[in-house]
């Protein structure tokens, strides 16, 4: 038989190119823009129109709008602790905040700090689970961190091929895979004092200001000064897209877009309410990939992202210690959530103790701590003009009665709320007995779960060191 060469030839680029292709397909790209501080509401494509972000929403084109993503703690290092290891900080000592300096080292506490009693420390429970980003340098990505390395333990050397403020997809091998983080510090709680004299890109008299605070000129000029700082944060992305763009990457590439807990408001960040945890995402997918619906209802946690970048970075094999569930990918779970559980322990110097369970309506907080308001007063929250505004309106009785529940002493044990018609959380439906078979169901699944992760918030922070270190 004679054989044509030449067509043979062109079989054999058409099945080579088909492989290639294959190939880069089951290892994609993989970008996460990460906005610091921002709550779910802020944003146009969740409904607010005080601002326009046009590069953050162009990742909506050929993407989904995940509605219910939520912070598994409403503070970054512990928030951090349970994106790169796919665990509960509290199952795994990482819940404190400002266990461990944010430079990644341990120290001893300064004498400003040694009223806590006890040294910096980090947890070998946290140390000893192999973070996702190691996985996926294991399985030929290039992974770079641009440039928040606040994990509240020691992460492992090998988590990634490059953490820094210069950090890019940019230094990996001809054709590498890469997965490339980039943190956006223009929208953290402190810009809104540092930033609080720059020029503004909203009035102020034309925002909504939600019931948690006074609708007087400070409420206005500290949510003005937010949106502006979104405003810039979205050039700043804006900028990142374009690079991929240029460099034709951006088409066949998955971009995540979200934050790393609720706003930088008093009764936002370091809050267990829904203005504290639940976050805005969008996942821009590959050109290849064509979503089937623009907007997702699951019930979803930070502790998902580990799996699901493994899911869909080739279906690497997920590990079973992994508290996560796969939502995306060839290892995408079926068995979805129906119950979300939330924690908090200590803020920076003061100590606090509250879980929280919610289905996809209804929300259980329970206060361990009932002699602490929570309103902590964080020094370094502090500074914002916004914070001593509302002390000041608190201590001479001038906030209503619903802004005041913030700072209640006692406060409640115990908190149950109707989401939807509640959604700021401020009428606490605990003691009304329409809603007892509620109650009793997300009290025992609270309690379920806390079991089941083996919470460690039953130790004294004392004690915690003591187990998490030895």
């Amino acid at each position: 038989m004679k054989i044509n060469f030449k067509k043979s030839l062109s079989v054999f680029l058409l099945i080579f190119l088909f492989a290639c292709d294959l190939h880069n397909e089951e290892k994609p790209n993989i970008v996460w823009l990460v906005a610091e501080d921002q709550s779910q509401y802020f944003f146009p494509f969740y409904g607010d129109k005080s601002i326009l972000l046009p590069n953050i929403s162009q990742l909506t084109e050929n993407g989904v709008i995940y509605e219910e993503m939520h912070s598994t703690y409403p503070v970054c290092a512990p928030a951090r602790s349970a994106i790169i290891t796919g665990m509960y900080p509290n199952s795994i000592g990482t819940g404190n905040m400002r266990a461990l300096r944010n430079d990644g080292k341990v120290l001893v506490r300064s004498e400003k700090e040694s009223r806590l009693n006890i040294p910096y420390y980090s947890s070998k429970l946290a140390e000893d689970i192999k973070p996702f980003t190691q996985i996926l340098r294991e399985n030929g990505y290039y992974c770079s961190n641009n440039a928040k390395r606040d994990y509240n333990f020691i992460l492992r050397d090998e988590a990634w091929d490059e953490s820094s403020n210069a950090a890019s997809w940019e230094k990996r091998k001809n054709d590498q895979p890469f997965f490339s983080v980039f943190n956006f510090g223009i929208t953290h709680e402190s810009s809104i004092w540092r930033r609080d004299k720059e020029p503004l890109v909203v009035d102020p008299d034309q925002l909504k200001v939600p019931p948690l605070f006074p609708d007087d000129s400070i409420s206005r000029h500290a949510m003005a000064v937010n949106y502006s700082n979104l405003v810039e944060m979205d050039k700043q992305i804006g900028e990142v897209i374009k690079k991929l763009k240029d460099q034709g990457l951006y088409d066949n590439t998955y971009i995540f877009f979200y934050s790393d807990h609720g706003g930088p408001f008093p009764r936002h960040k370091r809050a267990i309410y829904e203005t504290g945890t639940k976050v805005p995402l969008i996942v821009k997918f590959p050109q290849t990939i064509k979503p089937y619906k623009k907007r997702n209802s699951d019930l979803l946690n930070f502790i998902d992202f580990a799996p699901t970048i493994l899911s869909i970075a080739g279906g690497i094999d997920i590990p079973k210690i992994y508290q996560g569930k796969a939502f995306l990918g060839n290892k995408k779970t079926e068995n979805k959530r129906t119950f979300l559980f939330t924690a908090s322990d200590r803020f920076d110097e003061h100590s606090d103790r509250i879980r929280a369970v919610r289905n996809f309506r209804y929300k259980y907080i329970k206060n361990y701590y009932v002699d602490k308001p929570h309103a902590l007063q964080v020094s370094y929250r502090n500074q914002m003009a916004l914070m001593q505004h509302l002390n000041k309106l608190n201590s001479t009785g001038l906030l209503n009665e619903k802004q005041q529940l913030w700072f209640q002493v006692p406060k409640k044990k115990e908190e149950l709320y109707d989401l939807q018609q509640d959604p700021f959380e401020l009428n606490n439906l605990i003691d009304d007995g329409n809603y007892s078979s509620v109650l009793k169901t997300l009290k025992f699944q609270l309690n379920k779960w806390m079991n089941e992760i083996n919470d460690l918030g039953y130790l004294s922070e004392k004690e915690l060191v003591e187990y998490v270190t030895k």
